[in-house]
């Protein structure tokens, strides 16, 4: 049952570079914030042993899921490994329309195509580590990768760290402060509801008298 107008959820995306910890910090607003939701994305990937149909993914042949970006169906989607990977609108609207703000993990490319389907509806909010010498560390602290693969890595992570300038919101994870960029982006959050954009319709609703 969807709510009213007033009651709606809004879209806040979260993109940063490798490294950032916005994995983390999302991982702790889930235990701190109950009125947000995570949508299921779809994929033309083949399930793996124990993934279940719309809990892990929706499952699209790639025919259907190119059809579903032909009917503007899917939010943002990306290539990766030959397989496509997207957010549907259907998910977004049934997360937003009961009420729930819908918080996604996304690319920054994946951002501007919300962006651009959703305007203002649409939060976009850049999270990343206090500096580059800190990126990198977090980066090379991980130990599993060649020092080629370290600095393409680190390329991709300034350049999309260059991107800030398009979001609404920055925010810093500071080392060992994951709790408190948590607490960060759910101030966002607050703040984004009680905007008055939603003002004319307040209005109408509860002043019929104006």
């Amino acid at each position: 049952m969807s709510v009213s107008k007033m009651e709606e959820g809004k879209v806040f995306v979260v993109s940063g570079p490798s490294g950032s910890g916005k994995g983390t910090v999302i991982g702790i607003l889930q235990e701190i914030y109950t009125g947000m939701e995570v949508a299921v994305s779809a994929t033309t990937r083949a399930p793996r042993e124990g993934e279940a149909e719309g809990v892990n993914y929706f499952y699209k042949t790639k025919a259907e899921f190119e059809e579903l970006i032909k009917n503007d169906e899917v939010l943002e989607y990306t290539i990766y490994n030959g397989n496509y990977y997207g957010t549907l609108k259907s998910e977004a609207e049934r997360i937003t329309e009961k009420g729930k703000d819908l918080v996604l993990e996304i690319e920054v490319n994946g951002c501007g195509q919300m962006k651009r389907k959703l305007g203002s509806r649409c939060v976009a909010i850049m999270l990343t580590a206090p500096d580059s010498k800190e990126l990198e560390r977090r980066l090379r602290g991980r130990g599993t990768e060649t020092e080629d693969e370290i600095q393409r890595r680190l390329r991709r992570a300034l350049d999309e760290v260059k991107e800030v300038t398009k979001y609404d919101y920055l925010l810093i994870n500071e080392n060992g402060k994951a709790d408190k960029c948590a607490e960060d982006l759910l101030a966002v959050i607050t703040a984004e509801r009680l905007k008055a954009d939603r003002a004319e319709e307040y209005l109408r609703e509860n002043y019929p008298e104006i």
